[in-house]
């Protein structure tokens, strides 16, 4: 009896963790949980974190810049001028020295503005493709999560098929020991048999793939399971969208859109290059030496420098802005293209799967029914045993058939939400 509570503590857990196992995981909880744990999503992240430094770096450039400098030099010979015929030194062969000046930009023909907005736009562009690379995840989501139940109702189905082929063998076996059939229908059963029940191995291998893709762009550790739920279902995009709705949701154009708002600033900018810049300096320094009156000395600046000759590099710079200009316009155009087929085509393959649904609901029926006919007549003596056979595959293709075009249908409209920005 001393073993009791230990054996009731084993118990208790493994309720739990059989619960934890059953526990049905539906389709929102496996999107949020990609939310948070898809480790794309995790490093996408931090572009926008990057993005935000960019914007605070090109604000710098609206602060006057402080700098500071401490040294001791130590010449061979101390500088000195001659008078009259006599040699004065005008330093000493060693000193220290330090500074600090204060540098501000007055007026730039707008290159820092154009900087700003450059890397502003910019950073709108990247939080619009996080929220994409979230969208396309999640139709993988998705796919894979009906992918994973339609696994599982074939599988169901090849179990049936297993036990109809066992069955049927039986059938064959005491057919033949009473000499009513040849052993050649036994044969028959027996290879339709190991055919079944290798297709129940490759159906479970691929269901075992599915939940470690499903695990992996979920976050969740790749051994765990769960049951799904069978009601989970999208709704379907109820009204057909008017020309440029879908471009005005996609993140992915929006993306672009801000790039090319980017590019153009940084055209402005490798134009504006061209122009002079006004400064101003502020400097205080000091220079140890003591045959001077004046050993600090401070200074006010105000000037203009202008890059006469840079070998070009402005020149480069510009016609690499515009030529990223035009890639990204043209890009722009193409994605716009590329979204309507992918709506027009969500929209054919929703379609035609809706309407396979009641075909091979249909069929199911009809593929039960043409079984049984068959193996009354394979009782009888009237059908053979390859008709049998084949009326179990007819029968188990039209439940995999069906399941295909059931979630066929659900893959389609989440690609169909997707590609109309709704996702």
């Amino acid at each position: 009896m001393k073993f009791l509570p230990a054996s009731l503590l084993c118990l208790i857990l493994l309720a739990i963790a059989t619960g934890s196992q059953s526990a049905v995981l539906t389709l929102k909880e496996c999107l949020q949980s990609a939310e948070t744990g898809n480790p794309a999503l995790k490093a996408a992240a931090w572009d926008s974190r990057i993005a935000q430094e960019n914007v605070r770096l090109s604000m710098a450039a609206g602060y006057p810049r402080i700098d500071a400098q401490a040294g001791y030099t130590a010449q061979l010979n101390a500088q000195a001028v001659r008078l009259g015929g006599v040699t004065a030194e005008t330093q000493e062969p060693d000193f220290a020295f330090a500074g600090v000046s204060l540098n501000y930009t007055l007026y730039d023909f707008g290159r820092r503005s154009a900087r700003q907005q450059q890397t502003q736009a910019a950073r709108a562009a990247v939080s619009h493709s996080y929220e994409s690379r979230r969208s396309s995840i999640a139709l993988q989501v998705i796919e894979t999560y009906f992918r994973v139940a339609e696994s599982d109702r074939r599988i169901t189905a090849a179990r049936e098929e297993v036990a109809r082929v066992d069955k049927h063998r039986r059938v064959a076996q005491v057919l033949f020991e009473e000499g009513a059939v040849t052993r050649n229908d036994v044969l028959q059963a027996d290879v339709r048999l190991a055919a079944a029940r290798q297709k129940l191995l490759t159906l479970a291998n691929l269901r075992e793939n599915q939940w470690l893709l499903l695990n992996f762009l979920t976050g969740r550790p790749a051994e765990a399971r769960g049951e799904l739920d069978d009601n989970a279902t999208l709704q379907p995009v109820s009204t057909p969208d008017k020309p440029g709705t879908a471009h005005a949701r996609r993140h992915d154009l929006q993306a672009l859109r801000h790039e090319i708002r980017a590019r153009e600033f940084e055209v402005a900018e490798s134009r504006e290059s061209y122009y002079p810049e006004l400064f101003t300096r502020l400097g205080l320094d000091y220079v140890q030496n003591d045959k001077v009156r004046e050993q600090t000395l401070m200074s006010a600046t105000v000037g203009i420098r202008l890059s006469i000759f840079d070998g070009f590099a402005s020149s480069s710079v510009r016609e690499r802005a515009v030529h990223n200009l035009s890639r990204s316009r043209d890009t722009l155009r193409n994605l716009e293209a590329q979204t309507d087929l992918e709506i027009a085509t969500a929209r054919n393959d929703a379609a035609t799967a809706e309407a396979r649904i009641e075909m091979a609901r249909a069929a199911i029926s009809q593929s039960e029914e043409n079984l049984r006919i068959t193996r009354e007549r394979y009782l009888e003596r009237v059908g053979t045993a390859t008709d049998v056979m084949d009326a179990q595959s007819l029968a188990t293709q039209a439940k995999s058939d069906y399941h295909a075009a059931l979630y066929d249908h659900q893959t389609a409209l989440a690609r169909l939400l997707k590609a109309s920005g709704e996702l």
